[in-house]
């Protein structure tokens, strides 16, 4: 028993000591989704911050594939020192165990919560060159040509809007996955898909280069970001889908560690200068603390089932 006391109190000493000095090398913040994606940009933003008050490298590596479901796996089974961390969304930590017969992760016991960033919605896009100039002519046009037209999905946050869209709108769509929205965009763009639903901060940029046109935005209500955007909601009554980020450490994470990339991440997003970086990709700044975010991630998992259902999705 004496043994016992002394090696957990050697344990306790040296999480202290690695509590004070970290980091003391490079931290890697995984990405679940690929290079230009919101998930990467909002990555890039915070990496920057705690790369500028910890005087140590965050360098962000993007893992996609399978919904986010591979990054999360590899994040969980990291050691919990604080030098592998997930730069996560919805998809992952939430609507992934209802998209999922499996998964290679628990979101919630292989994780420590650090802190939730922020929330963006999408925006429905089409080509610039299309004839359908808005939502409802989109909707008509739509129901006019069952299985004509494709859409593509790179995350849960499209995926779900766009199933939601389909059985709201009593649409025929055909479905098509990607590993990430960008990916989508090409192809819309390219011509080989109808439309799709994309994040803000890609679709701001977007629609401001006037190659993709916007319809209408998955939050409840018009957004300040694109004011002149009407929501899908406007024209199918009860229609929202808010999608959030948050950075994650692996469970058994010392606390420490914990609650000092947590004060210096919200410390960086709260400096008004970053707000507006974050405005300008389409992201309002909305941090929660790691009890909150724990909390709020196990309200998700549910409310995520409720979307998928309503959306009438089958878990793969």
């Amino acid at each position: 028993m004496f043994r016992s006391l002394v090696t957990a109190g050697l344990a306790a000493l040296t999480l202290g000591a690695q509590a004070q000095t970290y980091p003391s090398r490079t931290v890697k913040l995984i990405v679940p989704f690929p290079a230009g994606s919101a998930t990467d940009q909002v990555a890039r933003l915070v990496g920057q911050q705690l790369n500028e008050e910890l005087k140590q490298p965050f360098i962000v590596e993007n893992k996609p594939g399978a919904q986010g479901a591979i990054a999360a796996a590899e994040v969980a089974r990291a050691a919990p020192d604080g030098y592998t961390l997930l730069l996560t969304t919805n998809t992952p930590q939430a609507a992934n165990v209802s998209l999922f017969k499996k998964l290679a992760y628990d979101p919630v016991k292989d994780f420590a919560p650090v802190a939730r960033i922020g929330t963006t919605s999408f925006m429905l896009m089409l080509r610039a060159d299309s004839p359908i100039k808005t939502f409802k002519e989109f909707l008509a046009d739509a129901r006019a040509k069952p299985g004509k037209l494709s859409a593509g999905y790179g995350s849960a946050g499209s995926q779900v809007s766009l199933a939601m869209l389909k059985s709201m709108g009593n649409l025929d769509v055909v479905e098509v996955p990607y590993k990430g929205i960008p990916q989508a965009v090409t192809d819309v763009l390219g011509g080989t898909l109808s439309f799709t639903f994309v994040d803000l901060s890609n679709a701001l940029p977007q629609a401001k280069g006037g190659k993709l046109r916007g319809l209408a935005v998955t939050s409840a209500k018009r957004t300040p970001l694109a004011p002149d955007m009407p929501a899908v909601a406007e024209e199918l009554k009860g229609y929202e889908l808010i999608a959030w980020f948050a950075l994650m450490a692996p469970a058994g994470t010392p606390a420490e560690i914990v609650q000092r990339l947590h004060d210096v991440t919200v410390k960086g997003i709260a400096k008004a200068e970053v707000k507006e970086k974050f405005a300008l990709i389409g992201v309002d700044v909305a941090p929660m603390n790691p009890a909150e975010l724990g909390k709020f991630i196990q309200s998700e998992i549910a409310h995520w089932a409720k979307l998928v259902k309503l959306a009438g999705i089958q878990p793969e």
